[in-house]
């Protein structure tokens, strides 16, 4: 049984058997090499098709009005940068860092106002106990249900008899009552899964509810703070309904409704100079999206610490 045995570990694999092996390995390789060439063509197809209206924005932001309108050409002819030009010096009297600026500090407020009052209130809901929280908790939820469309005339009504119409304060004084309500949910099922542990050994210490929420949540609470950061700049940046109800003055206006004054049906539209104020409004969103990009699956993932 042991020659046996030796004989058959001794004796050298079959010349045909190597060959069968190798052919076995090319063909698999060459299988893996299929697949991955056809998922990168279907991946570029798709990718070309979702950036396709943001290239053609870039390119007709460098033709004149009637080549935008006139030519389904992608690539200009005349390529020229004289609606930059016009984009920055403005329209109506009123330049084009007005607007970026209006822009810039409604993004910037909001998201001040939505840290501040979401971290608070969910800290509220999800470490304090008082009666009927969670009947408040699931009617701020059950907002979320509500159309916008539902609230724009008692609203618009409230706030022009209060005087409050053509400043920025119709647009901001939600951020900063919590009623972002998507926001104060993210914050609480975050601060639901952090233990309680914490909280318990800050109270031993002394500690009250504004030195654990100051000390102790916010620290923790960086993903969600992050990820809602983001989410509310650029939902106020790119908000063109609300500056459009409540701004009447042209030079409060925010960058979307500047937008719209190039586009008019009973005169002449500067196409061209509305597609280089829409590139300009783009870059900041893009480089805040770059550079924050990560906290966005990390606060969207991260379920706190488990005890």
């Amino acid at each position: 049984m042991t020659s046996v045995l030796q004989k058959n570990v001794e004796t050298p694999e079959h010349p045909d058997n190597l060959e069968r092996s190798a052919e076995l390995r090319r063909e698999a390789k060459r299988k893996s090499l299929i697949k991955a060439a056809v998922f990168h063509v279907f991946v570029l197809a798709v990718a070309a098709v979702i950036l396709y209206p943001a290239l053609w924005m870039l390119m007709s932001s460098l033709k004149p009005s009637s080549e935008i309108v006139g030519n389904i050409s992608l690539i200009p002819d005349n390529a020229s940068f004289d609606n930059f030009v016009k984009a920055l010096s403005g329209i109506g009297g009123v330049s084009f860092w007005t607007f970026f600026g209006n822009s810039l500090f409604l993004a910037v407020m909001s998201v001040v106002g939505v840290i501040l009052s979401a971290t608070i209130t969910a800290y509220a809901f999800a470490r304090i106990e008082f009666p009927g929280r969670k009947v408040w908790f699931s009617m701020m939820i059950a907002t979320l249900l509500l159309p916008f469309h539902v609230v724009i005339i008692p609203q618009y009504i409230m706030f022009n008899e209060l005087g409050l119409v053509n400043t920025f304060v119709p647009l901001l004084i939600g951020k900063f009552l919590a009623a972002e309500a998507f926001f104060v949910f993210l914050m609480v099922q975050f601060m639901r899964n952090l233990p309680r542990e914490l909280d318990e050994a800050a109270r031993i210490d002394g500690a009250g509810h504004v030195r654990i929420f100051r000390s102790i949540m916010l620290p923790l609470m960086k993903p969600p703070v992050m990820t809602a950061s983001i989410f509310a700049f650029i939902w106020s940046w790119n908000d063109f309904f609300g500056p459009l109800l409540y701004l009447k003055k042209p030079d409060l206006f925010s960058l979307p409704v500047a937008l719209r004054i190039y586009v008019d049906q009973t005169s002449v539209s500067d196409y061209g100079a509305q597609m280089a104020m829409a590139v300009l409004a783009l870059v900041p969103v893009l480089l805040f999206f770059v550079i924050f990009q990560r906290f966005i699956v990390e606060g969207v993932s991260t379920q706190g610490l488990k005890g």
